[in-house]
């Protein structure tokens, strides 16, 4: 069939004059200044070994899951992994997914009920907002991280016929920056709302072992559930809710993209598991990222760059480049002296909002992490 509707091809056609038409990237041997690899673990060469001979010495040759979990794909290793995961997080139980996007599309579209009311960040991520879209709750945002609207809007739909869920990120995906989450926990507290915080962007990143923010500051008791992704800071796939054994029963039973989906491969899961152990045992790469996120400021300070970029103390560090256009040509000529930083274009972020987006690595060089600032000054000023 040639024909294609005509209300689609209207789509693509605006996308391409808005200069926010996407393709799919080719491979490159650029250096990294993209990817979510925080701490180089999906290029791991030990990691990949060590999940090989796990298999192996645990008599697991395997290729796929064989159905969901509620049917054949519930295999041993997810018991070893989650209860791993529940002691490293402190959490009383822990449900692995197949991807963040599916941990919360789960858990957005299944636990807030009818009555009850979502408030969620401006900045929350496409995979919360689709959950959200989800949910027979209703739902209102508030301004990237003002906890006083927050306040605002918990006062105006508290009430004793609903629950009150409060949504945000520990690290944002495309700022990198952080709410007020001691202040945000003792709000939630006051008013006896459920507090959802998603950890994807910390894990790996922030805490002595990379255990997340959450830990790292002491509150992760105070939170209903917390999103632990594993493709940023793990190098892994997939991702996990912690909660209670209450929480854990509910989504077993009422979310859908866990129960009606294939259960991760064994190879995957036993991949999630030596992460984690690493985490533990390869403290140096933690610190050298640490060491990098320093760097950055410090050269970014120097340079004369900081006012363009978000402030933040993560290893995500954004410049704000308005215009489709103009931050895709600086990204271009990035990419042309070796580096891959990428634009990030309207419509994922708001308009006047495009920015180039630089992740930090443990293993960027702090030559590199200067390079690459430099080249930036030279096409801006």
């Amino acid at each position: 069939m040639k024909r294609f509707p005509k209300s689609l091809q209207q789509k693509v056609e605006q996308r391409k004059q808005n200069n926010s038409f996407r393709i799919l990237p080719e491979p490159n041997r650029l250096i990294d200044f993209a990817s979510n690899d925080y701490l180089g673990f999906s290029k791991s060469e030990i990691i990949f070994r060590q999940t090989h001979q796990y298999l192996l010495d645990h008599g697991i040759i395997q290729n796929g899951a064989t159905g969901s979990r509620l049917l054949s794909g519930n295999h041993a290793l997810y018991k070893a992994l989650e209860e791993h995961i529940a002691s490293f997080h402190n959490s009383v139980t822990a449900l692995v997914f197949n991807s963040g996007y599916d941990a919360n599309l789960g858990f957005f579209s299944s636990v807030p009920q009818r009555a009850d009311f979502i408030l969620y960040d401006e900045y929350s991520h496409a995979s919360i907002r689709d959950g959200i879209r989800l949910s027979n709750a209703k739902s209102f945002k508030f301004e990237h991280n003002d906890l006083d609207e927050l306040q605002d809007l918990i006062l105006k739909y508290k009430s004793e016929n609903s629950e009150i869920y409060i949504v945000t990120e520990s690290v944002f995906s495309m700022d990198g920056d952080s709410p007020d989450l001691e202040r945000l926990a003792h709000i939630s507290e006051q008013y006896g709302c459920f507090l959802v915080i998603d950890e994807a962007h910390a894990l790996g990143v922030f805490g002595e072992a990379g255990h997340g923010l959450l830990q790292d500051l002491g509150v992760h008791d105070k939170v209903f559930a917390r999103i632990m992704t594993f493709g940023k800071g793990l190098g892994a796939h997939g991702a996990a809710v912690l909660g209670s054994k209450q929480l854990k029963d509910f989504l077993v039973n009422f979310a859908r993209s866990f129960i009606y989906t294939t259960a991760l491969p064994a190879h995957s899961v036993a991949g999630i598991l030596i992460a984690y152990k690493n985490l533990e045992t390869q403290k140096t790469e933690i610190e050298k990222l640490r060491e990098n996120i320093l760097h950055f400021n410090q050269e970014k300070q120097r340079i004369g760059l900081k006012p363009i970029f978000v402030r933040n103390k993560s290893a995500i560090q954004s410049a704000i480049l308005p215009g489709n256009e103009k931050v895709k040509m600086i990204a271009g000529k990035l990419q042309e002296n070796g580096f891959d930083v990428k634009a990030i274009l309207s419509p994922t972020v708001p308009e006047n909002q495009e920015r180039l987006r630089f992740c930090l690595h443990s293993f960027n060089s702090k030559q590199e992490i200067t390079k690459v600032l430099e080249t930036l000054a030279r096409y801006l000023f």
